[in-house]
């Protein structure tokens, strides 16, 4: 069953009911990977889109558990019976830190992935981070553009794939966040930064969660000089000095675009994006007119 705002709000309401939470008044936030929802009580509710497994969203109840036990300031798993499945969908409860949604300044990203990787290793049992199952996870969503544009991308993957099988980390590997980047760290409403959406959370390389905001910056402008140099003093590490920068950069633009792929077959905005961001790629062209979805 596709996301759309009326299976959402139906999953919403049914997920409710099970852990005794009142759905009336729900904001929708936003739809994308999930559709997220604010309660009148102060409870962020987030519904997976159809095929998301049950499994990782116990994974990041748990891990936000571990979290709190660690006094990490993440997102707090509501203490209710969870997560609750609804039809094809999986819904998961967590308070709520703010009434809107206004993103840290970049030295608190910086702190917040610096500190996560000091933490000890987590008893948990935390997947490994394979980047490559996860495009394959998303290939037939090529099904849903100009079948050149297809192609390309195919073979893009797959030279990606084996120049990222040559590539030596510096960093030692840990917990990593998975998806590390200024969307995903809120404040709180007394100012202080929060690390939000657990769901790509593992064990992997850290250079993962330290080439996002190196994109941002170097590729797509998204970040200013100035406060691409304040995230490496903070961290301790640059991740545009290593060679291997290139390969995991190149692999986020096609993750990012891969995703979008999925959009295009009912969203004109979302085709002509992806064609954009494939001619970009094919090219060499800018990325600073990529439209953020």
């Amino acid at each position: 069953m596709a996301l759309t705002q009326e299976t959402a709000q139906h999953a919403l309401v049914a997920a409710c009911e099970q852990v005794g939470l009142d759905p009336a008044g729900a904001e929708l936030i936003r739809i994308g990977s999930n559709a997220v929802y604010r309660l009148k009580t102060p409870v962020i509710v987030r519904i997976t889109r159809d095929g998301e497994s049950i499994e990782n969203a116990r994974k990041q109840v748990a891990v936000a558990r571990w979290l709190e036990a660690q006094d990490y300031p993440a997102t707090r798993a509501l203490n209710v019976d969870q997560p609750v499945e609804v039809d094809c969908h999986v819904a998961t409860f967590w308070e709520s830190v703010s009434e809107r949604e206004e993103y840290s300044p970049i030295e608190g990203v910086a702190e917040l992935i610096r500190r996560l990787h000091e933490l000890p290793e987590p008893s948990l049992d935390l997947p490994m981070k394979e980047p490559f199952s996860e495009l394959d996870s998303r290939v037939l969503n090529l099904a849903e553009i100009d079948q050149g544009d297809a192609e390309f991308l195919r073979h893009r993957i797959a030279d990606l794939r084996a120049q990222y099988e040559t590539l030596e980390f510096p960093l030692r590997p840990g917990v990593i966040h998975g998806d590390a980047n200024v969307g995903n760290v809120i404040v709180d409403r007394e100012g202080r930064p929060v690390l939000i959406d657990l769901d790509s959370f593992c064990i992997g390389p850290r250079e993962w969660d330290l080439v996002q905001t190196a994109l941002f910056y170097e590729r797509f402008g998204w970040h200013t000089e100035d406060e691409y140099r304040t995230f490496v003093k903070v961290y301790g590490f640059d991740v545009m000095e290593w060679p291997g920068y290139r390969v995991l950069a190149d692999y986020r633009e096609i993750s990012m675009t891969l995703w979008l792929c999925g959009k295009a077959g009912e969203d004109a905005r979302a085709a002509a994006e992806v064609r954009k961001r494939v001619e970009a790629i094919r090219t060499g062209g800018t990325r600073r007119d990529w439209a953020p979805f």
